[in-house]
């Protein structure tokens, strides 16, 4: 029976132009997550990515701690929808990824403010008025997710690798475990808010059909350096 572990990408570069890099902290997280695999996974897992430049180095980094000689594969099915749209489309100014981190910077409560800011640009995202607008509309979002999830458990049914990994991001996550809980898509992006750099979510399969073990496990990490812990 295999194990599939989702991991989310470590701490990127938010507020930055390119947000799609890890921090010196996601890189540290990417490191701590490898050496935590080092423990847990007692063969070689079969390793998948999403092709953005967070998750590859997620996966690099953890790779060299536990199984530096694995091959990743890649899969953009696994990719994260486009944030800094949904933002941009919710409040323009945020077009410029430095204004959101200035807004947020000025707040008492920084983490709050960001959340009430997602949750707003979400529901504009999922609402169906406005599906027109986006690259990638939820609906679209949503079925490439559960998609890509099908022919993975379908190719791991074949195979029957004891684990699995998969570096992707908190969107991509919370899809899974919205489709594997039904969950509407309100509650399904609550999940995502509260889904930690390099958190792990695990999933069994039964024959080709995911069942939910855990979700968003980062107990490593507050063991090892509660300071590595971080959600953005």
């Amino acid at each position: 029976m295999t194990t599939i572990y989702l991991v989310r990408h470590g701490q990127a570069s938010f507020g930055k132009s390119n947000y799609d890099e890890l921090s010196p902290n996601g890189e540290a997280q990417a490191t701590l997550l490898g050496q935590y695999f080092k423990d847990i996974l007692k063969e070689q897992p079969y390793i998948v990515a999403g092709t953005m430049q967070r998750h590859l180095q997620t996966a690099q980094g953890a790779l060299n701690e536990c199984f530096p000689e694995a091959v990743i594969y890649t899969d953009a099915g696994w990719n994260e929808f486009n944030h800094q749209q949904v933002f941009a489309h919710y409040e323009p100014r945020f077009k410029q990824p430095e204004l959101l981190k200035e807004d947020v910077a000025k707040e008492e409560n920084p983490r709050a403010y960001l959340a009430k800011i997602f949750e707003g640009a979400i529901s504009r995202w999922t609402d169906g008025e406005f599906h027109h607008e986006y690259e990638e509309s939820w609906p679209h979002f949503k079925q490439r997710v559960e998609t890509t999830l099908q022919d993975l458990c379908d190719e791991l049914a074949q195979t029957k690798p004891r684990y699995a990994v998969v570096f992707t991001s908190g969107g991509v996550i919370s899809v899974v475990a919205g489709k594997i809980l039904e969950l509407n898509p309100n509650r399904t992006f609550a999940l995502n808010w509260a889904i930690a750099n390099t958190s792990l979510t695990t999933l069994r399969l039964v024959g080709n059909e995911p069942q939910l073990l855990s979700l968003n496990e980062h107990h490593f990490i507050k063991a090892a350096n509660p300071d590595l812990l971080t959600w953005i």
